[in-house]
């Protein structure tokens, strides 16, 4: 009993930072994860590592003007992000371009904006941890505010569920019935910027998405319905996090890396051993054939 107390308690329990790492990123997987179901099921699962690289030049510009400051950063990438994701929509909306290539375009110059701004005032260590972030750094103001973009997102995907799911499955008879069809398309662009925004407090502008996708994408091999999906999502991504905090904490791993290596684990776990996975469908097979 000792041992599995020091293993999987003690971290916890003894560390304050620890704790707030747990909390943080819990909340994180409670939002983000649901928003990952969606980008999957509308094929739309790089457009998220696009809106990731969106939110840089915005973040960049409050740590220019006010440092490693979370309030000024997280505005900016919030405006940042707002301006790509409706920027991108509006193109693919009024022209023949589609959706992902403009999204490309516009995340490429914010990619290149964004490291250029950084690297104007600070040095590596300081663009490392705008890309990368500090989950064990987590303070009450950070989860304030990852707590309030958590209420804001299970708010909006419970008042706008069904067209969500819609939209996912018929965009166009949507529109044909609904006045909510685009505006629903913006309403869930800005959701994933504000948890990609969240995201980026603890785990940085490029492994904030990691959290938001891996759970979703593991979560497909089990289940075919959305509301099950969305569910394991967020468990799946609960233990990425508890897994790697705790690896982060017993092998001296930065954290943010080992809990999507986590996520990543449980993922190639679900195209193997998954209901949908790849070793059910060769039994499945195998039957027929020798039924």
């Amino acid at each position: 009993m000792d041992t599995l107390y020091s293993l999987f308690i003690a971290p916890f329990a003894d560390f304050g930072f620890m704790q707030r790492a747990l909390i943080g990123s819990l909340m994180l997987s409670l939002g983000a994860c649901p928003i990952g179901v969606f980008l999957m099921l509308r094929r739309m699962s790089l457009s998220g590592d696009a809106m990731a690289h969106a939110i840089l030049p915005g973040a960049a510009a409050g740590f220019l003007f006010y440092g490693l400051e979370i309030l000024p950063m997280t505005i900016g990438g919030l405006i940042a992000g707002i301006i790509v994701a409706l920027g991108a929509g509006a193109v693919s909306r009024f022209t023949i371009q589609r959706e992902d290539a403009s999204m490309a375009a516009f995340y490429l110059i914010s990619l290149a904006i964004g490291v250029l701004m950084v690297s104007i005032r600070g040095s590596s260590v300081d663009l490392m941890h705008v890309l990368f972030g500090t989950v064990l750094a987590l303070n009450n103001e950070a989860l304030t505010l990852i707590g309030g973009i958590v209420a804001v997102t299970l708010v909006s995907l419970a008042i706008f569920w069904r067209a969500l799911v819609a939209e996912c499955l018929d965009p166009l008879f949507l529109r044909s019935v609904s006045r909510l069809g685009s505006p629903v398309h913006f309403i869930f662009l800005g959701l994933v910027v504000l948890n990609l925004v969240g995201g980026f407090q603890a785990l940085g502008t490029l492994l904030s998405v990691g959290l938001m996708m891996l759970p979703a994408a593991a979560a497909r091999f089990w289940t075919v319905r959305v509301e099950p999906m969305c569910v394991l999502a967020v468990l799946i991504g609960f233990a990425s996090c508890i897994a790697g905090l705790l690896l982060s904490y017993h092998a001296s791993l930065p954290s943010g890396p080992a809990i999507i290596l986590s996520a990543g684990i449980v993922y190639f776990a679900s195209i193997l051993f998954g209901t949908r996975g790849i070793l059910r469908a060769r039994i499945i097979h195998h039957r027929h054939r020798t039924a």
